[in-house]
């Protein structure tokens, strides 16, 4: 698939004492998406203003001497899953990091989080990566769109900010003492941990040398005003936890696309919409067959409702990949409320990567976005007596995050639970099924992670969820599965 990307963003400052923007930017980033997208990194790398730092604007030394450094275009369009580079140390704000024991992101008593100065991302440590991609940056709290709370893999052990002038172990607290970080070639790694390993050690100061420090909170700042990277004001987000420039710059975004596919190549939903057209044209895929054609219209700008205000097509493409390994229960299924209506899915009521859909109730239609498929066995479901729900249209799957803000829990994300679709299992995201009789009767949807006293219903026009005893269900908690 070819999807080149042409973000043009026009924007104009609007203060003194802000540098001065580019009228027209487009920033390449090496992962995926192509060029960044300066609303979903200002929803993504939030600053927390609440904070309390151990030290901040510390460099990361090796035992060689060299520092840590971030460089902004390295990740993805949001800024997330950047390596750490290992390099000679040159004083600029890629090497700078803060140490946060306690904030929006760390609710754990003897733990920091260690922060890049320059994008507010956090170091991170993932053992479902392939091996050599396991140490990176990404949003604090672990999931992209940067709205969660504490995760281990981003804590490490610090009692008190006298730890950092020693030698320090970069040792993430969900490896348990067993892993270590190390310059592996240039780049931040992991290997076991051995006692007395002088490359497991590493000299944490300022960027002249001088011991932490820990008074001083570091200004609130982001890639884009750092590495002349142009932002787009966040009318969501706290000002304070935005750069100068997002606060200070209105932008409009256009985006022209471009999708070339094989016909024999396995679809992965784009569900691209012309809205310049008199008649939308939607990418839907088959859920019979893992090979599909997907056609497009040669331009089209797609507009969608939560973070990054339009479809990103190469976000889309790695967010929700179709599992052609998966198992049936069934497949193209409506799933009725008590009172006849469909559960419908519009692929641009979420964000740019076709995540965070709220799953709406309508009169049935028989629309692709009215279909789901259950898959008893995948890539995203290695349990027995479970079953994902699944979007024939975008191919994501149905989600219970009880982090989220009430009324907004149940939604539609990437299968596996993480936004870029790189994940195995969540319970989150699995409902009880013994059998495929199972579905021919009234249904619960009742989510596993809500261990039997979390069940959906209809509430005034979207799928939320409620208290109940599963196994006694109300009326409104029990739907109907049917071609």
């Amino acid at each position: 698939m070819l999807v080149p990307t042409l973000f043009t963003v026009l924007a104009a400052g609007l203060a003194t004492a802000v540098p001065l923007i580019p009228r027209a930017a487009t920033i390449t980033v090496s992962g995926a998406g192509g060029v960044l997208n300066p609303t979903a990194v200002a929803e993504s790398q939030k600053k927390d203003t609440t904070a309390t730092f151990a030290a901040t604007g510390q460099t990361i030394k090796t035992s060689d001497g060299q520092c840590l450094s971030i460089d902004a275009t390295a990740g993805d369009f949001r800024e997330n899953l950047i390596p750490i580079a290992v390099k000679a140390c040159d004083g600029s704000q890629g090497q700078q990091f803060d140490f946060v024991t306690k904030g929006v992101h760390n609710d754990e008593t003897g733990q920091t989080l260690i922060v890049s100065s320059l994008t507010n991302g956090c170091l991170n440590f993932d053992d479902r990566r392939a091996a050599g991609d396991q140490v990176i940056l990404f949003s604090c709290g672990g999931r992209a769109d940067g709205v969660s709370g504490t995760t281990e893999s981003q804590l490490f052990p610090l009692t008190s900010a006298a730890e950092l002038a020693a030698p320090y172990a970069l040792a993430p607290t969900n490896g348990k003492g067993a892993v270590c970080f190390v310059n592996n070639n240039g780049r931040l790694s992991n290997v076991a941990c051995a006692a007395g390993a002088a490359d497991q050690l590493f000299t944490i100061g300022s960027g002249s040398g001088a011991a932490p420090a820990t008074t001083a909170a570091p200004a609130a700042t982001s890639a884009a005003t750092t590495s002349a990277a142009t932002t787009s004001a966040d009318t969501t987000a706290a000002p304070a936890a935005t750069s100068a420039a997002a606060d200070c710059v209105a932008s409009t975004v256009t985006v022209t696309v471009t999708v070339t596919s094989a016909a024999n190549a396995a679809t992965t939903a784009v569900a691209i919409v012309d809205t310049t057209s008199e008649s939308s044209t939607v990418a839907a895929v088959t859920t019979t067959t893992a090979q599909a054609a997907t056609t497009t219209s040669p331009s089209a700008t797609i507009t969608v409702s939560r973070a990054g205000g339009v479809l990103n097509p190469s976000a889309v493409a790695e967010s929700q990949q179709k599992d052609t390994t998966a198992t049936f229960a069934a497949t193209a299924q409506q799933i009725k409320t008590s009172d006849g209506q469909c559960l419908s899915i519009d692929a641009t009521a979420g964000d740019f990567r076709e995540n965070l859909i709220p799953v709406a109730v309508k009169a049935c239609d028989g629309s692709e976005g009215q279909k789901f498929d259950f898959i008893t066995k995948g890539v995203h479901n290695n349990e027995a007596g479970q079953t994902l729900i699944v979007s024939s249209l975008t191919n994501g799957c149905l989600n219970f995050d009880d982090r989220r803000a009430a009324g907004d829990q149940v939604i539609l994300f990437s299968c596996g639970g993480r936004a870029d679709g790189v994940s195995g299992t969540t319970d989150s995201q699995l409902f009880a099924l013994n059998s495929p009789a199972d579905i021919k009767a009234p249904y619960v949807l009742a989510p596993t992670n809500g261990k039997g006293a979390v069940c959906f219903v209809n509430n005034n026009g979207r799928l939320s969820n409620v208290a109940c005893d599963s196994t006694k269900p109300a009326a409104n908690e029990l739907f109907t599965i049917t071609a």
